[in-house]
This record gives C-alpha cells, sequence and structure tokens, in this order.
C-alpha cells in the first residue's frame, strides 16, 4: 500500500520514542526466538540491557509478556492489537470466501496480502492440502516483497519515486538460483507488472514454488492489498497459470471491487 505522506521521523517532537521501543522489543520475538532472556532481547533490539530491562518489565506488568525464570515471552494478550486491526477491516471476511472460492474452483492455496515496509504481511489465506513451503503459511506471516508475485504487485502500485526508494533502501538475498539479486533487473520487473497488470514469481523465494498475484481494489479505487494463486511448479506450468489461473484471480479482483466500498 502507498506509505502515508505524513510519517514522523525518529527525531520529530511529536514522536514517541518509549513506544516505539517498547514495539520493538514485542516484535523482537517471532517463530525463531518465541522464548529469551533479557541479553537475548537487548542483543535483537539493539539495546543495551538495562533498556531492554525496562520495557519487558513495562510489558509484563500491562499483560504482554510472560516471564518465566530467565525467560521472557510473549503472552497471548498481544493478539489483541491484531484482532483490533482485524475487526476493523470488515471486508476480511468478503475476502474470504473469494479465496476460498479459489481454491475450491483450481485447487490450489489463494492468499491476500498487503505492503509493510520490505516484506509482504498474509492477511487473509484459504489454504490447499499441497504444502508448498518449509514455513508454515497463515495470517500474519511474513515474506520479503522482492521475491515473490503480491509483494511485487504491490510494490507497482507506488509513485516511481517511492518505488527507487524502496529499492535503493533494500539488500536483495539469494534464495534459490533463480533469485534476481540485481536492483535495475528487479525494477525492470515491477515496471513490467505495473505494465501487464499481475506478476508471476518463478522459484525464486523457494524451489518448485511458483505463484501469480493481481492487485485488489475496492469500489473507491483504494488498494486494498494482492489476491495470489500459489502453487507446485511441477505440477502447474507457466502456460496453464496465464491461461487458467490468471482470468480466475481477475474474475475475482473484479468481484472484490464491486462488492467491497
Amino acid at each position: 500500500m502507498t506509505p502515508d505522506e505524513d510519517i514522523l521521523s525518529p527525531d520529530d517532537r511529536d514522536f514517541v520514542t518509549a513506544l516505539a521501543s517498547g514495539l520493538e522489543v514485542i516484535l523482537a520475538f517471532g517463530e525463531t526466538h518465541p522464548r529469551m532472556t533479557l541479553s537475548e532481547v537487548a542483543a535483537r533490539t539493539g539495546m543495551n540491557r538495562a533498556r531492554a530491562r525496562r520495557f519487558l518489565l513495562t510489558l509484563h506488568a500491562l499483560g504482554y509478556v510472560r516471564k518465566q525464570g530467565r525467560n521472557f515471552e510473549l503472552a497471548p494478550r498481544v493478539l489483541q492489537l491484531g484482532y483490533a486491526f482485524l475487526s476493523s477491516n470488515d471486508y476480511r471476511s468478503v475476502i474470504q470466501q473469494m479465496l476460498e472460492d479459489i481454491t475450491r474452483q483450481c485447487g490450489e492455496s489463494s492468499s491476500l496480502g498487503v505492503l509493510d515496509g520490505e516484506e509482504v504481511t498474509y492477511m487473509a489465506r484459504s489454504s490447499s492440502p499441497h504444502r508448498l513451503l518449509a514455513i508454515t503459511l497463515s495470517v500474519g506471516t511474513r515474506l520479503p516483497a522482492a521475491h515473490t508475485s503480491m509483494g511485487r504487485v504491490l510494490l507497482a502500485q507506488l509513485p516511481e519515486a517511492k518505488l527507487d526508494a524502496w529499492l535503493a533502501g533494500i539488500a536483495l538475498e539469494q534464495h534459490t538460483d533463480k533469485t534476481i539479486t540485481d536492483k535495475d533487473e528487479l525494477k525492470r520487473c515491477i515496471l513490467e507488472v505495473r505494465r501487464q497488470g499481475y506478476a508471476i514469481a518463478d522459484q525464486e523465494l523457494d524451489s518448485g514454488l511458483r505463484s501469480l498475484a493481481v492487485p485488489a481494489f475496492d469500489a473507491n479505487g483504494k488498494l486494498l492489498g494482492a489476491i495470489n494463486i500459489s502453487t507446485n511448479a511441477a505440477r502447474i506450468d507457466h502456460d496453464t497459470l496465464i491461461q487458467e489461473y490468471l482470468p480466475l484471480l481477475q474474475q475475482k479482483a473484479q468481484e472484490i471491487h464491486a462488492t467491497i466500498s
């Protein structure tokens, strides 16, 4: 989605550093670091031990963090932060139905993602029985935007200057032998996505993973995110993506546009 024009910089007088640091501590926890000591939290956030300790103890007092011996972990109350966002976006139930329709019609997984910094965040998902990645994809999963079909569709919606700034600020990581790691080549790819209205990511993030995505707008032209179909490259070829799956995705995008205001 297009970044907010009025976003504050950290040196702005209205920027609350303590709030930003508290959120940074929460975000330090994740699938690879579900439980950490004070020293580990300090290292992951770049804070000194005293500062990290104050934030952890405050979050513990508020019920967002649990303490077990020397270890800290997120408490279930953190889910309220995500639920507040999800419940305020009532279009998700409509999109969820659309994604489930896609899965029923083609037998493949389908998702809605939004751009968040350098990553795409999964906001809704309909899973097929086929396992595509080593990780489990679900609502809240984050993947690098540069190497995903949804990410490239969303990047294609950015104005030229913001796209250039985004490209200048990222480091491209090699995931497979097909991963695009040259920024000029990636920009050409994104501009082609902008021209044609859809993106295909072919085994750039994970060997065997092939995906197709299109943008989804509401009735007022506001970008809601990107919807995709992800499949196994050994099972579904490029022609099938274009001839069968692309019309299906475009149809669902049109239905979203006509339904959500």
